[in-house]
């Protein structure tokens, strides 16, 4: 497949950088961001590379991989690089608008019966993760209790609207959420996409994500549980239906704990 630049400025940012094809990103020497991960019959890891701009230096996470599959039902056999799969989903997602982080690069080539790809996105750099203990009640990016209720209405808008195009996240931890404190207000951005799948069923993927999220969200009180599950609702008194679904995570929840 040709290679997608996801705009001509990008483009050229590479090239100005010595990084104009794919070639030179494959063969880019440089600390390992996260050590290359050996499974599914190759190899995938990532580095970050700072780059020079006009308007200064610009961040991106350069991801490379080989003989990385994942067999689908388009692909059955064969199968496709992970990476193509996260590919695809962030165009799914951009498509909509959704809150995603930005797109900058994929390529994928076969060099000697070895399948090699390479994926770029623009590093996250003004936000936090969700799972940072600075987003307790006493971390120091929370100023007051609406603050904090606020941060928790905005995710579960976030999530909400996800669920509202029947994408499912498939693998939603806090790591996965990132913001950005912006005044009064916060800025959320949905990362690791992988493995984002689309249910005929919303209420499959808004059970598996509300559920994954629930279980994995270390150091939350049950008050920030039962706040953020109100929002994705919208509702200050459960409905019956609503408590059928607080009641079927909590007790998956429970399970898994046992």
């Amino acid at each position: 497949m040709k290679d997608f630049w996801n705009s001509n400025s990008w483009q050229q940012i590479f090239a100005t950088n010595h990084l104009a094809t794919f070639d030179a990103i494959w063969e880019l020497e440089t600390e390992w961001f996260e050590e290359p991960n050996k499974r599914r019959g190759g190899w995938s890891g990532v580095v970050k590379v700072d780059l020079d701009t006009a308007d200064g230096k610009t961040c991106v996470f350069i991801k490379r991989q080989e003989n990385h599959i994942t067999k689908t039902l388009l692909h059955p056999v064969r199968g496709m690089p992970t990476f193509e799969r996260e590919f695809n989903n962030i165009l799914r997602m951009k498509k909509r608008n959704l809150p995603i982080l930005e797109l900058v690069y994929f390529a994928k080539r076969v060099v000697n019966g070895d399948l090699q790809s390479i994926l770029i996105t623009k590093a996250l750099s003004d936000y936090i993760p969700l799972e940072s203990e600075r987003f307790l009640s006493s971390g120091d990016l929370i100023k007051n209790t609406a603050h904090k209720e606020n941060l928790l209405t905005m995710v579960a808008d976030t999530l909400r609207l996800i669920h509202q195009y029947h994408f499912q996240h498939n693998c939603l931890y806090l790591k996965h959420v990132f913001v950005k404190p912006v005044g009064d207000t916060w800025d959320i951005k949905i990362i690791d996409l992988e493995k984002l799948k689309w249910r005929f069923f919303k209420q499959d993927a808004v059970f598996r994500d509300l559920y994954t999220l629930h279980r994995h969200a270390q150091g939350w009180s049950v008050k920030d549980h039962v706040k953020l599950f109100k929002a994705y609702v919208q509702e200050q008194k459960l409905s019956p239906k609503s408590k059928k679904l607080w009641h079927a995570i909590e007790s998956k929840v429970l399970s898994k704990r046992k």
